[in-house]
């Protein structure tokens, strides 16, 4: 099983977008999602640069010949598998898929956004309320990721309040800046632990809010 590769690029393709990565001889043919393959033409490669991928590998008795699909770090893959809990998507489909980055997608399943997830590749209505039926509350730490890489000076800053911090990522998932703020503080008054936990405020909020449908829909 191939986790991660680590060589020089040989070929670069668009349409279906490839890279075939040659490590120790030997060349490597690359399924790459759209927003992976964009980055790597945004940093202007030439054959022969180094490149690093994480790897998700696929095989089965069905389908015998390995699918090796590429990301830029661990994270990205980790949402990949996720994705693949769907029902109906498989990795050639998730791959398709993913033409946003993934904190985009998972921020529009947290959010419930089906504007968004249907504009992706082979996601139709149906397709994105199974989305968001199997991931959601289970990608917050995805959407929390910032589109932009973390540089040391930014881990040098000081830490932000927690509150602050959810009550941003809320509102950039559609909540209204006093709805945000009221949800946060009710979370933390639910539960009083995850005040300094960003992720588990925000994974608060979503899980009362799934409650109150609930018990809305039994009445």
């Amino acid at each position: 099983m191939i986790g991660y590769l680590e060589g020089t690029l040989r070929t670069l393709n668009r349409d279906p977008a490839q890279a075939v990565v040659v490590c120790a001889g030997v060349g490597y043919e690359v399924t790459l999602p759209t927003f992976v393959h964009q980055s790597i033409i945004n940093e202007g490669p030439q054959e022969g640069d180094e490149i690093e991928l994480e790897i998700y590998y696929h095989v089965t008795e069905r389908q015998p010949k390995p699918l090796l699909v590429g990301f830029r770090h661990p994270n990205e893959r980790e949402f990949f598998q996720q994705l693949m809990q769907v029902e109906g998507i498989g990795p050639a489909r998730a791959a398709a898929a993913l033409v946003f980055p993934v904190s985009v997608i998972a921020r529009a399943i947290e959010s419930e956004d089906l504007a968004v997830l249907t504009t992706l590749p082979g996601v139709g209505a149906r397709a994105a309320q199974k989305m968001i039926a199997t991931l959601r509350g289970k990608v917050t730490a995805t959407a929390l990721l910032k589109d932009q890489r973390i540089t040391e000076s930014d881990r040098d800053q000081p830490e932000r309040d927690s509150r602050i911090d959810a009550i941003d990522v809320l509102v950039s998932l559609g909540y209204r800046h006093t709805e945000a703020r009221g949800s946060v503080q009710e979370a933390i008054a639910r539960k009083p632990e995850a005040e300094n936990d960003v992720q588990e405020l925000v994974r608060e909020v979503f899980r009362a809010q799934s409650l109150r449908s609930q018990e809305t829909g039994s009445t």
